[in-house]
């Protein structure tokens, strides 16, 4: 296997075996994994040149990280069916390494002896379930009244076995297999629900073997080449027992130094003439045609919603020369519009004067706003061993995901200062 070689640091190519959690399909994992495609905008080459595989005028292929994913789980089959038929092209046994249960079933199977997670992990990922922590939900944080599986819960108190409190499952499957690091996502409007981001790192320090959690900090997507306005919380967690007596000393610090911190550098803004521009609509949607004109299905299909009137939610149009907005799992299709009528006040005169048609984003669009690799299939047939994906389907599970650059942004990060964390522990 080759190396990779940053700042001095050697670590082989799937060196690192990586446990995923509540994966959906998959934009954790594929930053993770990385030799994907993305726009050359946003890969800041000042920074990370040495991240590029190969390049034309616009994209540029991603190198592979030294991450391999070994294990896979989410409760939805249209994200499994999705994942699986992109991760195929990595391993022939993708089908087998996701597991379509929930996290709290495989807890308890593996309580009961009936179900092992494998062995020799490096690192635990998981973007818990945020609905009950979003701005856009009722809030009810660690009070949901929806269960694991999705349904309704037939209690009237708390339960630990609740939509709120996987974080807590998680925090198992980290006792159970003890990564030297673990990282967490959810959505920013945690922060601001009471005390809920102290108790959650306060929980998550109390994994067995003990770990190090620093102080979690909302991520702008924007901020690493991502064309979106998403932000997200960041939770990371390093086992005490592995780390250096100098990284023990540097991450306990209230302002950690850049040599030690797990957060990425910055590499894109809109006012710091340092960094590159933001990566905009525009250069996201470079090249896509018309529904009517593309031979890709996830470019064909749109939501045909009505427009309801801007007092509604979904019923702006993007602006091509900023980001865009937060793709949304739940929007019932009032996703956003890639154009509006003049009637609807339409500000895209130059495409209006073409008589392009008022539409809603598609499929492929959204996908891109999430850095999704143009190879990436969300309209998927049903086959022998995986659900059919729908357009609604398609739509959910893409605004589910983290952006894949934002991921690759944080893993490579990681790549780089795993020997200086851990020494010579792999």
């Amino acid at each position: 296997m080759s190396e990779l070689v940053q700042n001095n640091v050697h670590l082989k190519e799937q060196e690192l075996r990586l446990l995923s959690l509540f994966s959906g399909c998959g934009g954790m994992d594929l930053g993770f994994t990385g030799g994907f495609r993305c726009l050359k905008k946003s890969v800041n080459q000042n920074i990370h040149k040495d991240w590029i595989k190969s390049e034309n005028e616009n994209l540029i292929e991603l190198k592979r990280t030294c991450f391999e994913t070994v294990f896979a789980n989410d409760i939805r089959p249209d994200a499994k069916a999705a994942w699986v038929s992109y991760f195929s092209k990595f391993n022939s046994d993708a089908d087998k390494l996701y597991h379509l249960e929930s996290i709290v079933d495989l807890v308890k199977e593996y309580k009961n002896s009936t179900f092992s997670f494998p062995d020799s992990i490096s690192v635990v990922t998981g973007g818990f379930p945020c609905q009950d922590f979003s701005v856009a939900g009722k809030r009810l944080g660690f009070n949901s009244k929806t269960s694991h599986s999705g349904g309704k819960l037939n209690v009237d108190e708390p339960s630990d076995e609740s939509r709120g409190k996987l974080y807590m499952w998680m925090r198992d499957v980290i006792s159970i297999t003890e990564p030297k690091l673990f990282v967490a996502e959810n959505v920013k409007g945690l922060t601001n629900l009471a005390d809920v981001k102290q108790i959650i790192e306060h929980d998550f320090s109390e994994a067995g073997g003990g770990y190090l959690v620093v102080n979690a900090k909302v991520l702008n997507a924007s901020h690493y080449g991502v064309p979106q306005g998403r932000e997200r919380v960041i939770f990371f967690g390093f086992k005490k027992s592995a780390l250096t007596e100098k990284a023990v000393e540097e991450l306990q610090e209230e302002n950690i130094s850049a040599e030690y911190n797990p957060y990425p550098q910055e590499t894109h803004s809109k006012t710091d003439k340092s960094l590159c521009p933001i990566v905009t609509c525009a250069d996201a949607f470079s090249e896509l045609p018309e529904p009517e004109k593309s031979d890709d299905k996830s470019q064909q299909i749109y939501s045909k919603a009505k427009y309801m009137g801007k007092h509604c939610q979904g019923q702006t149009e993007v602006k091509l020369d900023d980001v865009g907005p937060t793709i949304r799992s739940e929007h019932h299709g009032n996703i956003e519009y890639r154009r509006l009528s003049a009637e609807h006040g339409g500000n895209h005169k130059d495409e209006l004067a073409q008589n392009l048609q008022e539409r809603r984003l598609t499929i492929r669009e959204c996908a891109r706003l999430q850095t999704f690799p143009d190879d990436y299939q969300f309209i998927l047939p049903k086959t022998e061993n995986n659900a059919a994906v729908s357009s609604s389907d398609a739509y959910k599970i893409i605004g589910n995901a983290v952006p894949c650059v934002l991921a690759y942004n944080i893993a490579m990060n990681i790549q780089q200062k795993w020997k200086l964390w851990f020494g010579d522990e792999k």
